[in-house]
């Protein structure tokens, strides 16, 4: 169940980003970004599964954040971040699990006024989207079906995070010939 749910999920997603104009038609191979995902997943998961009881949708949107910022760090000095032992602590650390949003945003990103809300309002729209997906699979919580799931969702949105920031820093995946 969980790899079709995880399949349609991303095509959902990609579906909305595209009708944004926040992706390409193609998702953007960036093996790099895709390797650090099973690292930041396993240091993400006890945080992220402790709020997502209270806030749901900002335990999902963080990992958008993520693969934002990874994409960003892979950009910019990938050989000085690739080394970093755990990226997400690195990154949690430097103002809190619940500021981690603004940290992304302010400090990596490097984004102002309206460019904050407006990838505010994406990020947000984006995990109440895989939200009510997840909550509408009638899985019954606290299960391993449950935690199968949730790191489906937050897979796909790191994916889908880092393709809006490698879309926006200017690398376009058109098919060659």
């Amino acid at each position: 169940m969980n790899e079709i749910f995880e399949k349609n999920l991303g095509r959902d997603l990609h579906q909305f980003l595209l009708m944004m104009n926040e992706v390409d038609e193609r998702i953007p191979d960036c093996p790099d970004v895709e390797q650090k995902w099973p690292e930041i997943a396993n240091a993400y998961l006890p945080d992220g599964i402790r709020e997502f009881q209270d806030f749901p949708t900002a335990s999902l949107g963080w990992m958008m954040y993520i693969g934002m910022a990874v994409a960003k760090y892979w950009d910019a000095e990938w050989e000085i971040y690739s080394n970093i032992d755990d990226l997400y602590a690195y990154m949690r650390d430097k103002r809190g699990y619940d500021n981690l949003d603004e940290y992304i945003l302010n400090d990596v990103l490097l984004l102002r006024g309206d460019d904050i809300a407006a990838t505010e309002k994406l990020v947000g729209e984006c995990s109440a989207r895989v939200y009510n997906t997840l909550m509408h699979q009638n899985i019954e919580p606290g299960t391993r079906e449950a935690l199968e799931a949730y790191v489906a969702c937050l897979s796909q949105l790191y994916l889908m995070g880092s393709a809006v920031q490698l879309k926006r820093m200017g690398y376009h995946m058109v098919k060659m010939g």
